[in-house]
């Protein structure tokens, strides 16, 4: 007698546990730097262009393109989220690609704000902190607006610096959430 096999496909999905709680506060703080990044540099560009005659440091439309890569990731994140097929290796892997560009932008606002040519920080000190306007006249304008952009200078290379951190967080996250060495609570 002869015996008929029938073969069935069998679909077998694993799925992962990310805490909600960090994954959440991860979310929220690299979207604000990715903004930061977006706001700061974008207004650089516009402050070089009413300046006229300035060139545009390659530095400036980098901050823009990583603040929105940042925030298209976070997004595609998102999407995977409410599809629950948010898989470690697809945010290990973006995660790795955005830390070496934050690593970039670190380093390049670090030469800008301390190196020896752009001393961006030393003239700041000097010529800002150092010289405080607190007059009702134009001079006092033109002081809080070179205090602004010297803040922002401060402020993209601090978010910089923190999305660097947070990416190594969500490379560790991701690495262990693969091992499945976070358990469900």
């Amino acid at each position: 007698m002869a015996r008929s096999v029938s073969r069935q496909r069998v679909i077998v999905r694993q799925s992962y546990y990310w805490p909600d709680q960090q994954l959440n506060f991860w979310i929220i703080i690299m979207l604000a730097t990715g903004g930061v990044l977006i706001g700061v540099f974008a207004q650089f560009i516009v402050i070089q262009n009413t300046l006229g005659g300035l060139g545009i440091p390659w530095i400036m439309p980098f901050g823009i393109s990583v603040g929105s890569l940042t925030v298209l990731f976070i997004w595609l994140m998102l999407v995977l989220i409410w599809q629950r097929r948010l898989l470690p290796g697809v945010v290990m892997l973006g995660s790795f690609i955005l830390l070496v560009l934050y690593i970039t932008g670190v380093i390049a606002t670090a030469i800008q704000l301390f190196g020896p040519e752009g001393n961006i920080n030393g003239n700041c000190q000097t010529y800002v902190f150092g010289n405080r306007q607190n007059r009702l006249d134009l001079n006092t304008l033109a002081w809080l607006q070179q205090q602004s952009i010297c803040q922002q200078w401060q402020a993209a290379f601090a978010f910089w610096i923190i999305g660097a951190v947070f990416l190594v967080w969500m490379l560790v996250l991701g690495g262990m959430v693969a091992r499945g060495g976070i358990g469900e609570r």
